[in-house]
């Protein structure tokens, strides 16, 4: 069976040797690296290993996927890409008692922030964070969908919060479209690096950088106890935050709708919303459309 015209015949695999000397301590920041070929979901993989040994898995283990068959979003959604064509990545962190657990909430925001600052940091892509736990970029022909605008969603992240008989633990999943087609997206509001304008990307060179990134914001967070306020990363969320100053629609638990402008984050890491009615509330959780400015 022939590639399409245009389309890589193979796409290299994840050379395992060479991210372990990259990342691994005492020359790296991880304390441990798996690559697998396959896995449903890299954070499942890492639940479920620590239901049957809490202690198994170090601080800064990360498990990284060359297909994940059964990627989770938000409200239990699920996706596939092609084989090696994406990054699907779940970092098990273990901040300790100096770290709240009301803090956690930060998260998914945190890990945005250093996906966007890897991405741009190695492609050059205008990436953006959608709150709480999207990375954007713009529709190349600028084509407007519902409750997208003219953005795509080239990105995801889900974070999980783990009780263990030794301490609290967060699973952070990382998800990121690197060298998909257009014809291999599987909706028409998600988009890839390629698709984005990359051109070739090392997937490599791609999850050195993320790591890093994630690594050295987690680090700065820990350092805060919990306080992003304090260490200076909300200021720089707020800072790569598509979302505000955008008219947004809020679907909230319940069925209940927010509708109007997103203000700033607050210092919990909610989303605050001045409804069109004029009241100003803090979202801590919902599915958010970026609706389009009106005249």
């Amino acid at each position: 069976m022939t590639s399409p015209p245009g389309r890589p015949s193979a796409r290299p695999a994840l050379r395992v040797s060479v991210l372990r000397e990259l990342l691994l301590a005492p020359g790296g920041p991880l304390a441990r690296l798996d690559v697998v070929e396959s896995s449903g979901s890299t954070n499942a993989d890492i639940a479920a290993t620590l239901a049957r040994d809490p202690a198994s898995l170090p601080d800064r283990t990360v498990l990284v996927a060359e297909l994940q068959t059964a990627g989770r979003g938000r409200a239990g959604r699920h996706w596939e890409a092609p084989s090696r064509s994406s990054l699907a990545v779940s970092f098990l962190l273990r901040p300790g008692p100096g770290v709240p657990l009301p803090t956690f909430g930060w998260l998914p925001l945190l890990a945005g922030l250093a996906g966007v600052t890897a991405l741009r940091g190695t492609t050059g892509v205008d990436v953006r964070l959608k709150w709480p736990n999207d990375l954007l970029v713009s529709s190349p022909d600028r084509t407007e969908l519902p409750g997208w605008d003219t953005d795509r969603k080239i990105g995801g992240i889900l974070s999980e919060l783990v009780t263990t008989s030794v301490g609290p633990a967060a699973i952070v999943g990382i998800g990121i479209n690197v060298s998909q087609e257009p014809d291999e997206l599987p909706v028409e509001s998600a988009a890839s690096l390629l698709t984005a304008g990359a051109g070739e990307i090392d997937r490599e060179t791609l999850l050195v950088a993320l790591v890093d990134a994630v690594v050295s914001v987690d680090a700065r967070w820990r350092e805060a106890h919990g306080d992003a306020v304090a260490a200076g990363l909300a200021d720089e969320c707020t800072a790569v935050c598509g979302t505000l100053g955008r008219k947004v629609r809020v679907d909230l638990p319940g069925d209940v709708v927010v509708e109007g402008q997103a203000l700033a984050l607050g210092p919990d890491g909610s989303l605050v919303v001045e409804e069109t009615s004029g009241r100003v509330r803090s979202v801590l959780a919902g599915d958010v459309r970026h609706l389009r400015a009106t005249a």
